[in-house]
């Protein structure tokens, strides 16, 4: 029998549900020992995120949290990078889910309805019982920084990039984790510029737990991992819960909850809608590097002369 929590979109902490066949094509899971092993599976386009990939990240999540023989779950990406966020290809250029790229005028709540969903399948690795160890090589950025963020550890290369780039426009990072990792002013630097960090960046700053030379990367969250994994399943739980709550205890809900809202606003505002226009128009490889390189004013919608960049 599967139990589904009632007031929330992803499965409580008593859930059993094993990952389906459709969902190991972009998710991969593997028990070995007491460590389960959720891996992004979408190499071709660097694990970006699609439709089917959220939910089946939660039911890995879900059937770890639910195993009496797993104890600690290690999160990484297949192939050259950990998670390149949304997959633009799918949905800037006007594909995917409708919901995320709706004609004006747009039904806001249809839209939250959607990424709403999908913030609480990546908040399934703050909410299992079990602690989650991110791995992180080659990129972890926009919607990718989300997942990543979301686990209790974060342990990246020391040559991976992270970032929220979408925060320039076209972009609100739903998780709000920036902020509960940073503090205020750090999260403001970086979600102010939409700049990406390297891992030993995130580690100074304090983003990530930290970073270590990309060859030790498998090693150093190997060792972690099976140091925790000696630790009973019930301690582990009382600890993550009593630390967690009080996180929550200062609003984190209530805080996603409007920057669900403000990404449905920023995609659907005038920049937004030009951005998208623009990337339909030149495809989005060019217009991201626009938005990221500050070469075009999204308001005006035109370059931004030379001298004034």
């Amino acid at each position: 029998m599967t139990w589904r929590c009632i007031l929330s979109t992803l499965p409580c902490m008593l859930c059993w549900g094993a990952v389906r066949e459709e969902d190991m094509s972009v998710v991969a899971y593997e028990k070995d020992g007491r460590i389960a092993r959720i891996t992004l599976n979408r190499p071709e386009v660097m694990n970006a995120i699609n439709d089917e990939l959220p939910g089946a990240l939660a039911a890995a999540v879900a059937q770890a949290d639910a195993d009496p023989g797993v104890h600690v779950m290690v999160l990484s990406g297949a192939g050259r990078a950990f998670c390149a966020g949304y997959d633009l290809t799918y949905y800037a250029e006007g594909n995917g889910a409708g919901e995320v790229t709706q004609p004006m005028p747009w039904d806001p709540i249809k839209d939250y309805r959607f990424m709403w969903a999908n913030t609480q399948h990546f908040m399934s690795l703050w909410r299992a019982a079990k602690p989650v160890v991110c791995k992180v090589h080659g990129f972890a950025v926009a919607g990718g920084s989300d997942i990543a963020l979301c686990a209790d550890m974060t342990i990246m290369a020391e040559d991976a990039q992270i970032g929220y780039m979408p925060s320039r426009v076209w972009g609100c990072p739903t998780t709000a984790m920036w902020v509960y990792r940073l503090g205020a002013e750090r999260a403001k630097r970086m979600l102010f510029t939409g700049d990406k960090i390297t891992g030993r960046q995130a580690a100074d700053m304090g983003l990530v737990l930290e970073a270590v030379p990309a060859e030790h990367l498998d090693d150093r969250v190997e060792e972690l991992a099976a140091r925790m994994a000696t630790v009973p399943i019930n301690q582990l739980a009382m600890q993550k819960l009593v630390i967690n709550q009080a996180i929550e205890q200062t609003g984190l809900m209530q805080t996603q909850r409007l920057a669900t809202i403000f990404d449905g606003i920023t995609r659907h505002s005038p920049e937004g809608i030009h951005f998208k226009e623009r990337a339909e128009a030149v495809g989005w490889k060019q217009a991201v590097d626009e938005r990221d390189q500050g070469t075009w004013d999204w308001t005006a919608n035109a370059e931004i002369p030379k001298g004034n960049r």
